[in-house]
């Protein structure tokens, strides 16, 4: 229903709570979905739950499956989510009828939150009929400021997507060069889907190219470019006038101004669409007019002169952080931001005065509706729809729409802008209406909720369950180390902070600024003018916080949990980060709070997380129980145990399941976690103390001495698969001795633009690598498969091999890669290289 960073879905969260609290036969009623009725003929009763409970076994956990897509109810039981961030826990574990508790720090987590657990309740009805009442105060006045001229017939088009392109002063000529990375406007669609629509840069036409890397000619003034070269060479601009390059950055800080140019749009045509004309033409792109800038001016105009209206926008200064401007702060740490060199202060810099404008409009209808609750839905709707609607966004050429604000978790101003339409067409991602629409089926999945499941290779959907989401639960905004309770919840499920990964305060205050001037009044928590920082967990410069801090700060998480915890309760959480530095200080703080690990359980989930481009490279569930007495330990002993837990663990999951190598180095992990957290603090090794880190970093060892897997048997594996993803090589290089950072380095693979492109001979950048290695290092230090794709990339141009070969020692594992490669990829090349039965150096 609204975005929170990170957040896992729920069929995650409902598999955590079945296994986590069906432990009693006595307490589960077991209901089929639609029916409403005690299964009656579920295998005779509580004997045969019992059995599937009994049955859970590491190697074979699919004995609970089957109640998956029932309604199970789960009595006498309490959870706690003291992370619950955007509460998909707690909505899941209320399906089960438990009692549960949530709590978070930030405001926004609250709120929202607070409106999934209350959807349960909410009248959809009501909800439709508040949204008439502001659609018909202000819909058909915001829909007039993105209106165009359609260029298939004298009537108007509406505007889904407004392209404006950020312009500077050349510092030589003084002629304005707007910062195009390329003149990309979309890839074309329908018949047309293998061309490109391009910008002219000389008279500004939008038309059809056969593609945006190699020339074409405009067909309206006739002008030859090439789509991909733009007027921007990374940092610098390149002035069409006189040639002059210079940095965009120091231009700016000597005290030159951004301008702001409309340049084209993106547009569908009602008329067209009713007079059954093609989809091409009800749908496409053209160039910014006259009439358009001049419509932009006109709502600029009104909003200039709309003093009313300034009460429902946050012209507020931003707080500096490190997201928003780290160079207040010492530190290093990555995606640093600076709003204020790209003249951003105030959060209404970071829209212009059109969506300003529209905003605002929504808002007060919003304001003058007279149910709270039903008013709070519509403004969780607006700031939905904040995410794609402000001039801090961009275009995504490829799939033809709008990019988020927060593609990358932080705050990065774009040269080429993306204005959508804020209410919204028959097309068009993120508007008010889509949100909406959103949010409507949030509610009414709510009132009745359905599961889907899997069986016999096809996804099905249940009938609706009885129980609406939501009841018996409880949340709470403020810090959990505050939570006073004492052995009172058998399970603590949730989702706790993750390092550095994500600074939700930081991030959360764009929507708490918007959301402020409508709930101040009515909540406590939205009194303040920012987020609460200084108590979050995270690393973070701009808090004066680092990895003690971090450390130290969960531990005092996990002990307040281990304290409200019941003796025979669980902890289980999932986790992701990919240093093994991060993962000893999870262990060690779990461990020194009286818990010890007892599995780990690899997933993919949060599918749509990104890192800086990347996913990261674990994503693992924990499973943790309140510690016993620990014995000394030596670490010689104590290895002898973990490499026998692993190897039998191995030996258990290999028998019955067809895993990967790497979600079985998970599970492995996971055990040798439990054998090392029952002796923790306890383990010497030549007299003194291993440290939870020291211990990680050993059974980091342990795990992938079974696996002689590197980077080159993971890039072969890849050649394998047709489009490879990162989550492919993410899932291929768990538990082997592979690196991705280090096949990144090697230009094994590269991101472009969100797309995962291999480091083939036919990639110029992974080919420019090696070429820069052979004529660096000759034969010291290449690797096989170098010389191979070299090889390769010379008989694809007809060059000779020969001095290369006479010089370079032609291996035999020159030869078996060779064999690898044309089996991997299908490239016989590769074997006419190596000339039948003749050796390399024959041929």
């Amino acid at each position: 229903m609204h975005k929170w960073w990170a957040r896992r879905p729920g069929c995650l969260f409902r598999s955590i709570c079945l296994y986590s609290l069906l432990d009693d036969p006595e307490k589960v009623e077991v209901y089929e979905p639609g029916e409403n009725e005690t299964l009656g003929d579920f295998g005779g009763g509580h004997s045969d739950i019992e059995n599937l409970i009994e049955n859970v076994d590491m190697a074979d956990p699919e004995s609970l499956w089957e109640l998956y897509p029932k309604d199970v109810r789960i009595g006498d039981k309490k959870i706690l989510d003291p992370f619950m961030g955007g509460g998909t826990s707690l909505v899941e574990a209320s399906r089960f009828g438990v009692e549960a508790d949530g709590y978070d720090l930030n405001p926004v987590a609250w709120f929202i939150t607070k409106k999934e657990l209350e959807a349960g309740e909410t009248s959809v009805e009501e909800l439709e009929e508040a949204f008439e009442q502001v659609k018909s105060d202000v819909a058909d006045g915001v829909l007039d400021y993105y209106k165009t001229e359609c260029p298939h017939g004298d009537h108007d088009a509406d505007v889904m997507y407004n392209f404006w392109v950020k312009e500077i002063d050349c510092r030589s000529c003084d002629h304005t060069i707007p910062l195009h990375q390329d003149f990309r406007i979309g890839k074309g669609r329908y018949e047309n889907d293998d061309k490109y629509n391009v910008l002219c840069p000389d008279c500004e036409s939008v038309f059809l190219a056969n593609g945006w890397r190699e020339e074409c000619s405009c067909t309206e003034c006739g002008y030859e470019f090439v789509p991909e070269e733009g007027n921007v060479d990374y940092g610098d601009y390149i002035c069409t006038e006189c040639g002059q390059k210079y940095s965009i950055t120091e231009q700016i800080q000597e005290g030159e101004e951004f301008g702001l140019r409309l340049y084209g749009l993106e547009y569908y045509c009602q008329h067209c669409d009713e007079q059954g004309e093609s989809k091409s033409t009800v749908k496409g792109y053209k160039s910014a007019t006259s009439e358009d800038r001049e419509r932009y001016q006109k709502a600029k105009q009104e909003w200039e002169n709309s003093d009313s209206l300034r009460q429902f926008v946050p012209n507020k200064s931003i707080r500096p952080g490190w997201k928003t401007d780290a160079t207040q702060f010492e530190g290093t740490m990555p995606g640093n931001g600076n709003l204020p060199r790209h003249g951003i202060e105030k959060w209404t810099d970071m829209f212009n005065e059109r969506q300003l404008l529209s905003l605002s409009k929504i808002l007060e209808a919003i304001a003058n509706l007279e149910d709270q609750n039903v008013k709070e839905y519509l403004l969780l709707t607006l700031s939905g729809t904040l995410r794609t609607n402000s001039m801090m966004v961009g275009y995504d050429y490829s799939y033809n729409k709008v990019v988020n604000i927060f593609k990358s978790n932080s705050f990065d101003p774009p040269r080429e802008m993306c204005e959508g339409n804020v209410w919204g067409t028959e097309y068009g991602r993120g508007t008010f209406e889509s949100i909406w629409d959103m949010v409507k089926r949030g509610v009414e999945y709510a009132n009745a909720p359905t599961e889907r499941y899997v069986k016999d290779g096809d996804t099905h959907e249940t009938e609706k369950f009885s129980q609406p989401i939501g009841q018996n639960t409880t949340i709470h905004q403020g810090d959990m180390r505050l939570i006073e309770a004492e052995n009172e919840y058998d399970a603590v499920i949730t989702d706790p902070p993750y390092y550095n990964n994500i600074l939700y305060s930081e991030l959360s205050d764009f929507f708490y600024v918007w959301l402020k001037p409508m709930l101040e009044d009515e909540y406590d928590c939205f009194e303040s003018e920012h987020t609460p920082r200084a108590e979050s967990i995270v690393v973070n410069p701009a808090s004066n916080k680092g990895d003690e801090e971090f450390e130290s700060e969960l531990k005092q998480a996990f002990s307040r949990v281990n304290t409200a915890l019941k003796d025979d309760g669980v902890v289980a959480f999932t986790y992701h980060h990919s240093s093994s530095e991060s993962w000893g200080e999870l262990l060690e703080s779990l461990c020194e709070t009286g818990f010890e690990v007892t599995a780990t359980y690899p997933i993919n989930s949060d599918m749509n997380k990104f890192m800086a481009g990347e996913s990261v490279s674990f994503d693992i569930v924990i499973v943790a129980r309140p510690a016993g007495d620990r014995q000394p330990v030596s670490w010689n002993s104590l290895r002898r145990n973990i490499v026998r837990t692993a190897k039998q663990t191995h030996q258990r999951l290999t028998e019955n399941r067809e895993l990967s190598d790497g979600n079985i180095g998970v599970i492995e992990m996971g055990r040798a976690f439990h054998e090392y957290s029952k002796h923790h603090g306890e383990v010497q090794r030549d007299g003194e103390i291993m440290s939870a880190k020291e211990v990680v970093e050993e059974i980091y060892g342990i795990i992938q001495q079974g696996s002689d897997i590197g980077e080159v048997d993971v890039f072969l594996d890849l050649l394998e698969i047709d489009d490879p993803t990162y989550n492919d090589l993410n899932m291929l290089t768990r538990g082997t001795s592979a690196n991705p950072d280090e096949m990144k380095n090697m230009l094994l693979y590269r991101m472009d633009g969100g797309e995962f492109i291999l480091g083939t001979w036919q990639d110029e950048k992974r080919l420019a690598y090696v070429q820069e290695r052979v004529n660096g290092d000759g034969d010291n230090g290449l690797t096989a498969l170098e010389k191979a794709q070299f090889l390769r990339h010379r008989y694809e141009q007809g060059k000779s091999i020969q001095n290369y070969l006479e010089k370079w020692t032609v291996s035999d594992d020159l030869r078996e890669l060779c064999v690898e490669l044309a089996e991997a990829s299908g490239d016989d090349v590769y074997r006419r290289i190596l000339g039948g039965d003749r050796t390399i150096g024959d041929y």
